[in-house]
Order: structure tokens, then C-alpha cells, then sequence
């Protein structure tokens, strides 16, 4: 059974970082793209970022490129998200989704295994 758990959420002033992590278990890591996702309230779910643990090659929405790194630790089955330059507009639910995928994709439906989500609030 594949189970992803999300952590690292929590309450930043802008400006701030924040590394949330994504613990995978139950599927061949390295097979796997991962993919990070955010919902805030109101608003559709979007892809952040993403990462295709095989070959390593990453996707970066353009509100976030230069800001947030995605990295994976393939030992440790675990993929990581830093958040730096904090922003109000980041504030939402964020989710690690996985599936076994050739590259990155931005559709949510494409990943079939999604963690609980972790709330990461970015005051003002």
C-alpha cells in the first residue's frame, strides 16, 4: 500500500522558510515523479513543484521558481520541499502526491497517491 505523510507545516511571517518533507513507503521510490500540490481556500489545487526520483529532472511553478527547492533522498524514501522568501499568498494546505509517472506533470488527476496535507500559514 502505497502512504505518503507530510510534515514541516506550520506558521512563518513572510519572509520566512519553512522544509516540509514527504515520507513514502509501500512502492520503489525511484520508480516514482513526486509531486508537490497546494489548496487554498477558494482556489483550485495547484502543483508547486515536482521531482522525478529516477533521473532527478524537477518542475517549478512560476510562483514559486526561485524560491522553493525540491529534492529527493532515494535512501530515505523522502522528498523534501524548501520554502524560502515566504510569501502571504503561499498560505495553503500543502500535499506530496506520487504515481508512476515517465516525467512531471501538472494535473492532479495524473497521481494516484496523495498525503494528508499539512497547513503552512505565512502572516504578513
Amino acid at each position: 500500500e502505497v502512504q505518503l505523510v507530510e510534515s514541516g507545516g506550520g506558521l512563518v511571517r513572510s519572509g520566512g522558510s519553512l522544509r516540509l518533507s514527504c515520507a513514502a513507503s509501500g512502492f520503489t521510490f525511484g520508480d516514482y515523479a513526486i509531486g508537490w500540490f497546494r489548496q487554498a481556500p477558494g482556489k483550485e489545487r495547484e502543483e508547486v513543484s515536482c521531482i522525478v526520483s529516477r533521473d532527478g529532472r524537477t518542475y517549478y511553478a512560476d510562483s514559486v521558481k526561485g524560491r522553493f527547492t525540491i529534492s529527493s533522498d532515494n535512501a530515505k524514501n523522502t522528498v523534501y520541499l524548501q520554502m524560502n522568501s515566504l510569501k502571504p499568498e503561499d498560505t495553503a494546505v500543502y500535499y506530496c502526491a506520487a504515481d508512476r509517472l515517465p516525467g512531471c506533470t501538472v494535473v492532479a488527476g495524473d497521481f494516484g497517491s496523495w498525503g494528508q496535507g499539512t497547513q503552512v500559514t505565512v502572516s504578513s
